[in-house]
């Protein structure tokens, strides 16, 4: 499976940004599809997860209420809506594939991964 996330950019504090996540290769191998993101000096920390069949979601607690992550399966794409954006949300985001057995916040258990796509928050 092939990932590309797009949608990144500049944004003021308060701000709202809709990241996409484009899935090819063999979609169907695909049970999970999580979003990540890394900020500078940081370890790659979970931001959600959506399930690609049944559509259950799970947040971390730094960005629930803030995130919504909802997929479009016709499209193969799934999309990380982020509201109330704050300087801390500052980091490369990466979507990432995981399969039947993957552990949905464990960045470790996911499968395939694309490039990241930075989003910067000014204060």
């Amino acid at each position: 499976v092939q990932l590309q996330a797009s949608g990144g950019g500049l944004v003021q504090a308060g701000g709202s940004l809709n990241l996409s996540c484009a899935a090819s290769g063999r979609p169907v191998s695909i049970w999970y599809i999580g979003w990540f993101r890394q900020a500078p000096g940081k370890e790659r920390e979970f931001v959600a997860v959506i399930a690609w069949n049944v559509g259950g979601t799970y947040y971390a607690d730094s960005v629930r209420g803030r995130f919504t992550i909802s997929r479009d399966n016709a499209k193969n794409t799934v999309y990380l809506q982020m509201n109330s954006l704050k300087p801390e949300d500052t980091a490369v985001y990466f979507c990432a594939a995981g399969p039947w057995n993957a552990r949905p916040p464990i960045a470790q258990s996911y499968s395939d991964w694309g490039k990241g796509t930075q989003v910067t928050v000014s204060s």
